[in-house]
């Protein structure tokens, strides 16, 4: 793998994160989530933290430049040496631009993007259908991987909980706000040429398997 950075694009229930945690398993290389490293730098009062804590406890957003600034700093670290996965960022063309400014600053080229296409009604059917065991968190789908016994979990019997926000009307609202903030992202990395369209209709093996296939030869 020559990318040094893999960008991961997909809706909510596209599997980007799944997909993502395979690719740095194979690769051994860190997945980096905005939502982890903000909360480690609010715990750790770096400067950048406590400057995203206030933004935060105000109900504000975080600024751009203060994600970028502890993104870049977590991408500094010694684990991502070898190449790094971002998970949920960037979100924003000033942010994509800042992780071209980063990567070329160290001279380590562009990013590889992933964009995880998948059909509207099965990602509705993904989500709505997802029940999580109160006990030992497995997931199920009433659809695609049931248990079997209606509302038990198989490893341990304990019961299975429905997420009150994976409701279709709910869905269909991120789903909507999703492409609107990540429309301008793809064709900002399309015109880069460094866009690549992933069929997320597919099973999780078979995506993970033309995902390693890829960036082994990225």
């Amino acid at each position: 793998m020559r990318a040094h950075a893999l960008i991961f694009l997909g809706a909510p229930g596209a599997g980007k994160g799944t997909q993502a945690r395979e690719v740095a398993k194979a690769f051994g290389i860190p997945q980096i989530s905005t939502g982890d490293i903000l909360r480690d730098a609010v715990k750790r009062q770096t400067p950048l933290g406590l400057a995203a804590k206030a933004k935060m406890e105000a109900g504000q957003l975080v600024p751009d430049e203060v994600v970028c600034g502890i993104v870049e700093q977590r991408t500094a670290e010694p684990d991502c040496s070898n190449g790094f996965i971002l998970d949920g960022y960037p979100r924003t063309i000033p942010q994509a631009q800042c992780v071209d400014f980063a990567l070329q600053a160290k001279g380590q080229g562009r990013p590889q993007v992933l964009d995880i296409e998948v059909d509207e009604e099965l990602l509705l059917k993904r989500l709505t259908g997802r029940r999580t065991c109160s006990v030992c968190g497995e997931i199920y789908n009433i659809y695609f991987n049931p248990p079997k016994v209606e509302g038990i979990c198989d490893k341990d019997g304990g019961k299975l909980l429905y997420r009150a926000d994976d409701n279709e009307q709910t869905i269909r609202q991120r789903l909507e706000a999703y492409h609107k903030q990540t429309s301008p992202l793809i064709d900002y990395y399309r015109a880069q040429g460094v866009l690549h369209k992933v069929d997320g209709n597919k099973d999780a093996e078979s995506i993970a398997r033309e995902l390693r296939e890829f960036f082994a030869r990225a």
